[in-house]
């Protein structure tokens, strides 16, 4: 197998344990338009861009400009809501596991709103780990489509093949396995996932730095 000579990151549910929070504020922003979120709705959710939920959840009839100010309020919303509890909604082991790996290029492929990764990088003091950043609306497709990882591996100047993706949802594993990487899940939104060369629960899974160490280039 090639060997790793990059790491790519989600962000909700791979940097930040976000999505019981996403899950909090769709609940709470759809009750005030008088909508009831069901768990299918919440399960069609993970791993989307804010466009497509929109869509699905209030209508596929929308004009733009109403999905983005639903999407807009949504992300408002959630992150009044995720500021107090940064510190305690990263992903265990994250930190610790970015400065483990110093000379590693890094980079981060999300379907995540643009100013939800900037709130979490610049709080939560992360900014500097990584080069780049491509979102879902820097690319022509979303995942589950590779776009977003294919264009962060561009930039890093890596070759898919020698690119590692670290994922927690169905879409997104979907998405970096198109891209010809490999693909680690992470077990905080599903206990299975498909496709995976590995599952861990966290950055302090010891399976991970045994499984990296013997793959990351010299």
């Amino acid at each position: 197998m090639p060997e790793i000579r990059a790491f790519i990151f989600d962000m909700d549910g791979v940097i930040v344990d976000s999505n019981p929070l996403h899950r909090e504020s769709w609940t709470e922003y759809n009750r005030r338009h008088g909508l009831a979120t069901t768990e299918e709705m919440h399960q069609r959710m993970y791993g989307k861009r804010n466009d497509v939920i929109v869509r699905d959840f209030f209508g596929a009839n929308l004009t733009d400009a109403e999905v983005f100010a639903h999407g807009a309020a949504k992300e408002k919303l959630y992150r009044e809501m995720l500021g107090p509890r940064l510190a305690e909604t990263l992903v265990p082991g994250l930190r610790d596991f970015l400065e483990r790996h110093p000379d590693m290029p890094k980079a981060i492929a999300t379907n995540a709103e643009p100013p939800n990764v900037e709130l979490v990088l610049r709080e939560a003091g992360l900014a500097r780990f990584f080069r780049f950043t491509v979102d879902g609306h820097q690319v022509a497709n979303p995942k589950p489509h590779p776009d977003v990882y294919l264009r962060a591996a561009e930039l890093l100047g890596v070759p898919p093949a020698n690119c590692v993706v670290f994922e927690d949802s169905h879409g997104g594993v979907a998405a970096g396995l198109a891209a010809g990487m490999r693909v680690v899940g992470i077990t905080t939104t599903f206990a299975e996932l498909p496709g995976v060369s590995l599952l861990a629960s966290d950055f302090n899974d010891p399976r991970l730095d045994t499984w990296l160490a013997t793959r990351i280039a010299g």
